[in-house]
């Protein structure tokens, strides 16, 4: 077997062995079945283009295009010109494909679905990519070391975002690989050498006295390259949600459609929709509820806070119940409910993952794939599914708790304090400081609570504004209690971190304010009624719903002024009174009057554009001056050859000193620009040969003119001047016979040869040689030291 079939053979095997640290990302494991065969197929076409052989461009091209002429037929024939032909209807297909496995990346824990065509094809264009770059490092370039980054980069990427306890396994198998393609790189080296390297040298008494040169460099590569792999997931950030969060007990375990589903962030498609100026209509509602000013519909609550926003904590789903919901956490038999029947319909174009109802649901009838979970007691879209155009029916509890039941409320259980009353360290200190300041002739926690909600929504001098930003995260809130401006996001951030501090469990629900009774009996709930609140735990009725926002919403009854304990003033709520009577159009904000939107050509909608917020004012210049240079650098990329062909021109060719000692370099310049310039136009440089015979190669081959030959032979015999008088002369006019040389060797070639010189010059593989010689000068450092350790070391012992 030959040594390019060996090296091309260890690149296959090691790009598969390191991708085998993905297996435990995706269920069934059958892609990689695939992958094997597809890199397979690449390798060949390497190895073919090799053998002919190709230029190393063209063979990465031509492996390239194989790779998306492999992925096309895989995953977008029916797009494709010929089922195998990628057109623009292919590519746009291949984006559509990446956003739905970027979209079910956040939806599903490990191990994710296989019958994602998205995650499959992330899974084996991933793999594909990387095994093209082993395969051009490794083989084509005949670099092996290299090699191992794409590998590195690979097997962390995968240990960061799994979690499981056999990463240790998958780390030997990648480990493996790699050695491997270092091992066959040593054989292929050492077949070229024959036997001068073929054994170690030995001692005197006949024994071996260590391994061979090649065998110990590539024993430390190897040890280098495992100590990379196994410190740098240690450094990986935290990757939570999705894919990108450990599975806990319960993940895909049980009957029914068990799994596990993490949201980064739950609004995403709902903001993409709502973050418009007009507001249409998003949901149309019939229910048979008494006051629809209490019909919240609620999509997810969000769980945890981390310092720089809420978000849902992962969450173990199961197949939708049969019949009746469970009764919900924490609600007691004593307490009054009424089973409420609601039917609601979402716009065509309105896509939603999480599935908007009436909290808490007791019963949902509703056709597609939809799984549960049951903590949050929500419903969200299982392989796409989703909300658009749909119809549904919801049975809902309309719980009625007295002010007497909550402010009697038992102590909560432990697991829900200690799950619900967590903050981060980096909350700034005012927070929990003004929580006790407001509630401080509180009695109880609901006392506490309903004192919260009436501090930020009447008494604390709170303006409701949905221009204002005020920041995101633990700063974000202190900035909020200071200026006391904001909208529903930062309200009910704001409370339930506050009664948090004070030991009361609560969480923060995303969804919909009640929305606009029309003509017809049904409501119209529309793109301002987007909206978040506060949900606070009390033993024996549950999560129970405030609303700290001023003009939003209603307040609910068991906290309204004639509630025991409360001495609030009794105040009017806009969004009741527009509530009150039928209207034909979309609700519209209550802060928004008829001649502000007349001139200025209607309001700001409160979207839940900032319900997760991820910046404190916008864009920040340097994520803008970095993208622009990413930009830049995309356009840059493919006329990298020619800019630097250009550079090195103008370096050679440019100004120099006058002297007889500048002689020298300056005419070696000179004659490495002619030999490259005629390089470009396919001239190959031969350095066995005199720079007479160089030049002379040069006239013959680039069918010279008398004028340009005798530039060449001019450069030529400055050249061997320099190079042999006893006192090199600098020969002026060098710079012009090099012109003059150039415009000859275009004019006898033709266009596609000129293009080429021009966007693709041969001669910019020097680049790849003196990062090569770069390398190998520093490895000879490195070995060059060694006998100066042992020698330290052993002095030392």
């Amino acid at each position: 077997m030959s040594g390019r079939v060996r090296l091309t053979l260890g690149a296959w095997a090691a790009t598969l062995m390191a991708a085998c640290a993905l297996l435990p990302l995706v269920n069934p494991a059958t892609w990689i079945v695939q992958a094997a065969f597809l890199l397979a197929v690449q390798a060949g076409v390497g190895a073919a283009a090799r053998r002919v052989p190709l230029a190393r461009p063209l063979t990465v091209a031509a492996q390239a295009v194989v790779t998306v002429l492999l992925l096309t037929f895989l995953f977008v024939r029916e797009q494709a010109l010929a089922g195998l032909v990628p057109g623009p209807d292919a590519f746009d297909r291949f984006a559509v494909l990446l956003q739905q496995g970027g979209d079910d990346i956040a939806r599903y824990a490990i191990p994710a679905p296989l019958e994602s065509d998205g995650i499959r094809l992330m899974l084996i264009g991933g793999v594909l990519i990387i095994g093209l770059l082993v395969d051009t490092l490794a083989v084509t370039f005949r670099s092996a070391a290299p090699a191992g980054l794409p590998l590195l980069a690979l097997y962390s990427v995968a240990a960061g975002l799994s979690d499981g306890g056999t990463d240790w396994l998958w780390f030997l198998v990648a480990a493996a690989g790699y050695l491997m393609l270092l091992l066959a790189e040593g054989r292929d080296r050492l077949s070229q050498w024959g036997r001068v390297f073929g054994g170690a040298p030995r001692t005197a008494g006949g024994e071996p006295s260590g391994a061979v040169a090649p065998v110990r460099t590539g024993r430390r590569i190897g040890v280098v390259a495992l100590g990379i792999a196994l410190v740098v997931p240690l450094g990986l950030p935290a990757m939570n949600g999705g894919l990108l969060d450990s599975v806990g007990a319960g993940a895909g375990g049980g009957t029914g459609g068990g799994g596990t589903i993490s949201a980064v962030n739950p609004l995403v498609s709902l903001r993409d929709n709502l973050n418009v100026d007009e507001d249409r209509q998003v949901l149309s509602v019939k229910t048979k509820m008494a006051d629809v000013s209490d019909l919240y519909l609620r999509i997810v609550s969000l769980d945890e806070f981390d310092g720089t926003t809420w978000k849902p904590a992962r969450r173990s789903i199961t197949a939708v119940p049969d019949g009746t919901f469970p009764t919900p956490i924490g609600l007691g038999s004593e307490v009054k409910r009424t089973e409420v029947d609601t039917t609601i319909t979402a716009a065509g174009w309105y896509g939603q993952d999480w599935l908007p109802m009436p909290y808490p649901p007791s019963g949902v009838n509703i056709r597609g794939n939809w799984r549960y979970e049951p903590l949050g007691m929500t419903l969200v879209g299982d392989h796409g599914q989703n909300t658009q155009g749909l119809t549904y029916q919801v049975k809902s509890l309309d719980v009625q708790p007295t002010a007497e039941q909550l402010a009697s409320a038992a102590p909560p259980p432990a697991a829900i304090v200690r799950d619900f009353t967590k903050l981060p360290d980096s909350l700034p200190a005012v927070v929990a400081r003004t929580a006790r300041q407001v509630t401080a002739d509180a009695a109880n926690p609901y006392d506490q609570a309903v004192k919260l909600q009436d501090w930020f929504a009447v008494t604390g001098g709170f303006e409701y504004d949905t221009q204002v930003q005020v920041g995101s995260g633990s700063e974000g809130i202190a900035r909020f209690l200071k200026d006391k401006q904001g909208f529903c996001v930062h309200f009910s951030f704001a409370m339930a971190a506050m009664a948090r501090s004070l030991g009361i469990p609560a969480r923060v629900a995303v969804g919909f304010a009640p929305g606009t009774p029309q003509a017809d009996g049904s409501v119209s709930v529309g793109l301002r009624d987007a909206h978040a609140w506060p949900e606070l735990y009390f033993e024996g009725v549950g999560w129970t719903r405030f609303e700290p926002t001023p003009n939003r919403g209603s307040m609910p009854p068991y906290t309204l002024p004639e509630s025991p304990g409360n001495s609030v003033p009794d105040v009017v709520r806009p969004s009741e009174t527009s509530s009150a009577a039928p209207s034909p159009t979309p609700s519209t904000s209550e802060s928004c009057t008829p001649v502000q939107r007349k001139l200025d050509g209607g309001c700001a909608s409160e979207s839940p554009q900032a319900a997760l917020p991820t910046g404190d004012d916008g864009p920040k210049w340097y994520a803008m001056l970095a993208w622009a240079l990413a930009g830049l650098a995309v356009l840059a990329l493919p006329l990298a050859p020619m800019l630097w062909r250009r550079r090195t021109r103008a370096v050679r060719l440019g100004a120099h000193g006058r002297s007889d000692a500048d002689a020298v370099p300056h005419t070696l310049a000179v004659w490495q620009e002619l030999t490259d310039t005629a390089w470009d136009f396919g001239i190959a440089p031969d350095e066995s040969q005199t720079p007479r015979k160089a030049a002379a190669r040069i006239v013959r081959l680039g069918s010279l003119d008398a004028t340009a030959a005798d530039s060449v032979h001019r450069v030529a015999n400055a050249v061997e001047q320099v190079l042999y008088a006893p006192q090199p002369r600098p020969t002026a006019g060098l710079t012009d016979d090099v012109r003059r040389a150039a415009a000859g060797l275009s004019a006898g070639v033709g266009r596609a040869t000129r293009l080429r010189a021009l966007l693709a010059p041969r001669s910019t593989v020097r680049v790849v040689w003196t990062a090569s010689a770069w390398w190998s000068g520093v490895r000879e450092r490195a070995l060059a030291l060694r006998p100066t350790w042992r020698k330290a070391s052993g002095q030392q012992g």
